[in-house]
């Protein structure tokens, strides 16, 4: 059996928080150090790991091989560039950066180095995704014509959820770009990865409302593929309450032989000859409630991404999001900033 990847993890939020969680439950992994943010020491102590200073401390520990990137979208390129610099592999939540070249200066320190560098887009990990992969690629409602999409939540129930800590002063940091960035990258990733096309055009329109920000909030688009698909995307983090009920992270698949409809904390489900029927049910994620944020639902597509990071690390196909994954979120995500500030649409 190869040796256990050795793991540290900058940042200390909620995204550190779960990937050092991740690195624990792994037989493959060791979880070794944390830092950055307010909450590394508790975090460190909290799973008797060690806790630096700062990211250059810990990329320079001889007993770590891999680096996990949770800290804000900005500092992504510089500590991945550090991670690469000291040799160590790295996987990056995504967003990968805030700037196409920042997504080609990182590509090029780990291929230079011949490391891996890995987006974190665990949605491809979750059942009824792959579920749907499986689907469209048995043709199973023909030909995919247009896509409905929608990513639409209130940001300020998480905010108030004192088990969540911090203060999501991140989230209004202009480096930060916008709340788009934070989901869009996701819903792209899955339509370029079900359905093997990238996108041609982008057409958006970009908004604040309901808060003091000074980065979108709310977006709505129109994307064209390549391979003729069209489809809509609804983005939102001040949806007022209660929402819509199952739209939080919504699929509707258009195809010349029937529908498909995914929730993936709900339901995947088929309409062909008339009827529907559920093909899938998720377990409850608990992705928006502190106390059921670590239990195994959610946890489950973390340790998968995690094994696929390290199954790379070891030469073998992981599946997990690559460095043309996650360039072509950030892509799109710019591609819609840019559409709705000289209102055009953008041909990528």
């Amino acid at each position: 059996m190869p040796a256990k990847i050795r793991i540290g993890v900058t940042g200390s939020g909620f995204m550190g928080r779960t990937h050092v969680d991740a690195a624990r439950r792994l037989e493959t992994t060791e979880i070794v150090a944390v830092s950055g943010g307010s909450r590394a020491p508790q975090l460190a102590a909290d799973y008797g790991i060690a806790c630096e200073p700062d990211t250059p401390s810990l990329v320079a520990r001889s007993d770590i091989d891999a680096i996990v990137i949770t800290t804000p979208h900005h500092v992504h390129c510089e500590e991945a560039l550090w991670a690469a610099e000291a040799g160590k592999h790295a996987l990056v939540e995504k967003p990968l950066a805030t700037s196409l070249e920042d997504c080609d200066r990182m590509q090029s320190a780990f291929a230079d180095r011949q490391l891996i560098l890995s987006v974190g887009y665990h949605q491809r990990f979750r059942q009824s995704i792959e579920r749907t992969r499986q689907l469209l690629a048995e043709g199973s409602i023909g030909k995919v014509r247009c896509l409905q999409t929608s990513a639409l939540f209130d940001i300020t129930t998480m905010r108030d959820d004192e088990g969540f800590g911090g203060n999501w002063s991140w989230w209004k940091d202009p480096r930060s770009l916008a709340h788009l960035i934070n989901g869009a990258p996701h819903t792209v990733d899955l339509i370029r990865w079900w359905l093997g096309t990238e996108i041609d055009t982008i057409a958006a329109h970009c908004n604040t409302f309901r808060e003091e920000n000074p980065n979108e909030n709310t977006t709505m688009a129109l994307i064209s593929f390549k391979d003729g698909t069209s489809c809509t995307y609804w983005s939102s983090s001040v949806l007022p309450d209660p929402g819509f009920p199952q739209e939080s992270f919504r699929f509707r698949f258009m195809g010349d032989d029937g529908l498909l409809d995914l929730d993936p904390y709900g339901k995947l489900q088929l309409a062909r000859n008339g009827s529907w029927e559920t093909l899938y049910e998720q377990p409850p994620v608990g992705f928006d409630q502190a106390d059921a944020a670590y239990q195994a639902p959610r946890m489950q597509a973390y340790c998968d991404q995690m094994q696929a990071f390290v199954d790379s690390i070891h030469g073998q196909p992981g599946g997990e999001g690559t460095v043309a994954d996650g360039r072509a979120g950030v892509a799109a995500v710019l591609a819609m900033l840019d559409s709705s500030a000289q209102k055009q649409t953008i041909t990528l």
